[in-house]
């Protein structure tokens, strides 16, 4: 027997010529179609809407599809009125409270998604986290949304934050609400910039920590710029070989093999004898990122942040001349979160050393004889 999925999809093969599909949004069908704006929208021209049909069953796609026919007769006749429609998405959708549209907003999430640490981590910080900043008892509704975005600073990450997810709530529940004029000029690039430590410093802190075990993951981090998390997931056997090249196996961004800037540091820090300190790995990455930035912060009293090391190995490929898409790759990043970040770092002292590498190298161009 075919499954809703596959009559959505037959259904649109035959509504593709209206310009009409059928979307399913948790346990609910809507038709999606360029559409005149609604009374009250923030945009006052023709542009992709949803109409709430009907809820998900096998049943409903054949009404879905009827509408959409219809629909289109209503549209070429210029014969189309909100007015037949939002009866039927505020029977449907504004009796619900904001407490319940964020429970069924969880539950498509996470149909959608494996629930593991990773995932689980990810709707906590990027999700929970503004979810519980809205009144759950109230009818959700764009004003509520506007407010709660306002009580955050403009042109922060949290500002940021908190319009991508509540306009993505607004989504999932069919409600015309746009934040964009209120999302601010927030990007990687307006971070404060922060000094990071020298080479120097770093070598100075390794030599200086008393635990070996700490000393090992802190010697791991500078050498590979690793997430904090990342150290205790690696292909540990091929460290122990003395493989220079080490493979993270599970993390953030998955696995990936990342290679030594200083090469040096592999030796000097005594890598491929693998020290691992006993934590508990059965948490989330950001609970385990945590636990190793406090323990520098709080028993080593080190004189920058954990995660200053990976900013200092990014720099380091620059240095190097690795090519951006490369270390991006080994950094786990897209090549635009990591231009975006990681170049913000660079200053002069950096171009200058840049230059002297070039410079120094045998086969470089040189200008044509005068």
């Amino acid at each position: 027997m075919k499954n809703i999925e596959h009559r959505i999809k037959e259904a649109n093969g035959r509504l593709r010529n209206y310009g009409i599909n059928i979307e399913q949004i948790g346990n609910r069908l809507y038709l999606r179609a360029t559409l005149p704006p609604k009374s009250l929208a923030s945009k006052n021209s023709w542009h992709q809407q949803r109409i709430n049909i009907t809820v998900a069953t096998i049943e409903g796609v054949k009404l879905a599809e009827s509408e959409g026919k219809i629909l289109s007769l209503k549209l070429d006749t210029n014969t189309f009125d909100w007015n037949d429609y939002l009866k039927t998405e505020l029977k449907s959708n504004q009796v619900k409270t904001i407490g319940e549209w964020i429970r069924e907003f969880e539950k498509d999430y996470f149909q959608r998604r494996q629930r593991n640490f990773k995932t689980e981590s990810t709707w906590k910080i990027e999700y929970q986290t503004v979810f519980k900043t809205l009144p759950e008892h109230e009818i959700l509704n764009p004003e509520i949304l506007k407010q709660v975005i306002l009580t955050t600073t403009p042109d922060t990450r949290t500002r940021k934050r908190f319009c991508l997810t509540l306009k993505l709530l607004a989504k999932f529940a069919d409600l015309d609400f746009n934040p964009h004029s209120y999302s601010g000029n927030y990007s990687y690039r307006s971070r404060q910039i922060r000094s990071l430590p020298t080479d120097k410093l770093i070598y100075e802190c390794y030599s200086s920590f008393d635990n070996v075990k700490w000393q090992w993951i802190f010697g791991m981090l500078a050498t590979y710029g690793l997430r904090n998390h990342e150290v205790f997931f690696l292909d540990l056997e091929q460290l122990r070989a003395g493989n220079k090249i080490i493979t993270v196996l599970a993390g953030k961004t998955g696995y990936r093999k990342i290679w030594p800037f200083h090469p040096e540091w592999f030796e000097l820090f005594g890598l491929p004898n693998v020290k691992i300190p006993d934590i508990d790995l059965n948490r989330n990455n950001s609970a385990i990122g945590a636990t190793v930035t406090q323990r520098f912060r709080r028993n080593d009293g080190l004189p920058f942040k954990v995660y200053d090391l990976r900013h200092c190995w990014a720099i380091r490929t620059l240095e190097y001349g690795i090519d951006i898409s490369l270390a991006a790759q080994q950094m786990g990043h897209s090549l635009t979160v990591h231009s975006n970040l990681y170049h913000a770092w660079v200053d002069a002292q950096h171009h200058q050393r840049a230059f002297d590498l070039a410079m120094n190298k045998s086969d470089r161009p040189l200008p044509p004889e005068l």
